[in-house]
């Protein structure tokens, strides 16, 4: 797979410049980083009390099940984290559903959305992002296939499409109570202020902290150290991570960056910078998360994580 070819190279680029890294900002950075996990899991245990206004959701364990969702979802593609979140906050939260712990998840990235996108479009203004006919010949970047067949991804796209609406047929007359449950967890949106001010402004603050961690990463790395490269760098990140086909956009992201930076820093500092970062993030990240995992369940495996919240419920879901 040319991804991870791609990623394989640049680890060894940067195990070339070890030496070269700054490890107080590193150190900086990853503690930025935890702060922004506890900002983003307060947030997340917002949402989740007012699905259960009449049920105390506590924060802990909350905390736990946020933190073992980033840890699996570093190692592992495919979102598989975000299922180990809901079952772990749902096995804690009194006659709660999977249905609704899983709508409070979509509602936790609302204002994610707007933010990347707002910064994907002051990149756009930049003219720094690759198009469509540069991004299928970098060699990293994982989107070559669909890219290189737009006309059979769409038919493959259009196939899945009505298949889920002839799903949704199928069975909408089954589904009216978990419709019911999935708006439940939406209930934080009907009053905006309870969510501007329990989601909107912790969230705000996890995106400071995130930025700020990437302008110590960048001084860590003897990258130029600013608010503009730590702005690409959170634009080349959110980009490699939208299809989640390899872990955390490995490959991918090193391919990105080294075109975006193009001709403001050198491609081997910037292959040292993108995957160094990668590793520690994701050590730190899968540390804490497998901790956590451990802690709540009492098992490193996201699968048997899954099950034993599962065989844990009470009563009907």
């Amino acid at each position: 797979m040319r991804w991870y070819r791609a990623f394989v190279d640049a680890t060894n680029v940067f195990y070339d410049h070890l030496a070269a890294v700054r490890w107080w900002p590193l150190a900086i950075a990853l503690g930025l980083l935890f702060f922004r996990l506890v900002l983003r899991s307060i947030a997340w245990r917002n949402i989740l009390q007012a699905s259960y206004p009449t049920t105390r959701v506590r924060y802990l364990p909350v905390f736990g099940a946020y933190v073992a969702g980033i840890g699996v979802n570093a190692i592992i593609p495919a979102r598989v984290g975000d299922a180990v979140k809901v079952a772990l906050a749902k096995q804690r939260i009194d006659d709660s559903s999977y249905a609704t712990v899983a709508a409070t998840l979509v509602v936790e990235t609302l204002f994610d959305f707007f933010v990347a996108f707002g910064l994907f479009a002051w990149a756009l203004t930049l003219g720094v992002l690759p198009g469509l006919h540069v991004l299928r010949d970098l060699p990293s970047v994982d989107w070559s296939w669909p890219l290189s067949h737009p006309k059979a991804s769409a038919e493959i796209g259009a196939v899945l499409i009505v298949s889920l609406v002839v799903v949704a047929i199928w069975v909408g007359g089954r589904v009216v109570a978990f419709w019911e449950r999935v708006r439940q967890g939406f209930a934080i949106l009907l009053t905006p202020w309870h969510y501007l001010r329990g989601v909107v402004s912790w969230q705000a603050a996890s995106w400071v902290l995130r930025l700020a961690s990437f302008y110590y990463f960048l001084r860590a790395f003897r990258i130029t150290a600013s608010i503009h490269n730590a702005l690409l760098t959170q634009v080349v990140q959110s980009l490699s991570t939208l299809f989640p086909i390899t872990p955390g956009g490995a490959g991918t992201e090193q391919g990105l960056l080294v075109y975006v930076f193009r001709g403001r820093e050198p491609a081997t500092p910037l292959l040292s910078y993108s995957v160094g970062m990668k590793i520690a993030v994701t050590a730190f990240t899968a540390l804490l998360g497998f901790a956590a995992l451990g802690l709540m369940v009492r098992t490193f495996s996201p699968s048997r994580a899954i099950k034993q919240a599962d065989e844990a419920e009470i009563g009907p879901d």
